[in-house]
């Protein structure tokens, strides 16, 4: 390592504790010594630290999932909003069942040199993923963040709506209408959001109508308007009167299948979705939902990882953002017994 210092040190005609500083990003070197060294460092053949390493400066990978769901297109282009506001460009990348998947589009983006990567509802909000494929790119200092799931040990800023609250919202809503017999319809348990939402459930179930057997009033099926569909019917046949549901796909298919049931909404059944999505005011009839923090959750994301990209992390921790309920007319009354 002397060597290697009073070589640099001697081709870029700075002291080689000047050389030491730059190596480590230590602060205190003016930017044209900085380059000076890093320039001696590529001529004479060494590798950069990893944190050093050029990177395509104006690349930002972007990973979501399928953009069917009218929520991810919603984060998607207000990232990109934020990200071309300060000269970056991101780079889409959308997993669809079947396609390319995330470890692949990552070492994709890798190959490209991409300064950071957001990923939206990845991988992370899986808790049987293993977490070393996000702990291997914070080994090679690559900054990311990660919105809406969370997995322990992984070196980076969490960007989260309150799902406990979200339920808290919808169910006081629910209650206040006089419902008691209120179904919960959700995609599968393995991720986090899910289990909170199956968390936050539980307690307003309690803490509002003193109930604890509520495993019957739970269905897990998928976010899609075929998993709603499927999960209300459920309902509606154990006699439910209304249905908080995982996401605004599940609340349409939900509806769809009370109108099948002879049922009227809101009239026989309640439905209130979660998202916000984009043009879900406009349904028949426009739905009742649970509003996501998109713009204020995006922005943040973004914000994050330009700290990080520039060399000032921000605090590990998860950031959790309130959510609003919207209510429109997919929510009225509960019927007579």
């Amino acid at each position: 390592m002397k060597a290697r210092l009073a070589d640099i040190a001697a081709h870029a005609d700075v002291s080689e504790a000047t050389v030491s500083r730059v190596l480590n990003g230590k602060p205190g070197v003016a930017e044209s010594t900085r380059e000076a060294v890093l320039t001696s460092l590529d001529i004479l053949g060494y590798d950069r630290p990893s944190r050093l390493r050029r990177r395509t400066a104006d690349l930002v990978g972007l990973i979501v999932p399928e953009l069917t769901n009218p929520i991810f297109p919603a984060f998607a282009q207000i990232i990109e909003t934020a990200l071309a506001r300060h000269q970056f460009t991101p780079v889409l990348c959308t997993q669809t069942p079947g396609g390319v998947h995330e470890d692949e589009y990552v070492q994709m983006l890798l190959d490209r040199g991409v300064a950071g990567i957001i990923y939206v509802s990845g991988q992370h909000a899986d808790v049987t993923t293993d977490p070393e494929r996000y702990t291997s790119l914070r080994e090679r200092e690559l900054p990311i963040v990660l919105v809406n799931g969370y997995c322990e040990g992984i070196d980076a800023p969490f960007i989260s709506n309150d799902d406990v609250a979200s339920m808290e919202l919808a169910l006081t809503h629910l209650v206040q209408l006089g419902h008691t017999q209120i179904g919960l319809a959700v995609g599968p348990e393995r991720f986090v959001p899910v289990i909170r939402k199956i968390d936050g459930f539980r307690a307003s179930m309690r803490s509002l109508l003193g109930r604890d057997d509520v495993d019957e009033l739970i269905e897990r099926t998928m976010f899609s308007v075929e998993g709603g569909d499927t999960a209300g019917a459920r309902l509606i046949e154990k006699g439910c009167t209304a249905v908080v549901c995982g996401s605004d796909l599940m609340a349409l298919g939900a509806i769809r299948a009370a109108r099948r049931a002879g049922k009227q909404v809101p009239r026989d059944f309640s439905v209130v979705g979660y998202d916000d999505s984009p043009l879900i005011a406009f349904t028949d009839p426009p739905l009742t939902t649970v509003r996501q923090s998109v713009q204020a959750m995006a922005e943040a994301a973004v914000r994050a990882l330009l700290d990080e990209i520039a060399g000032e992390p921000a605090p590990r921790a998860e950031y959790i953002f309130r959510p609003e309920l919207v209510v429109r007319s997919s929510t009225g009354a509960a019927p007579p017994r």
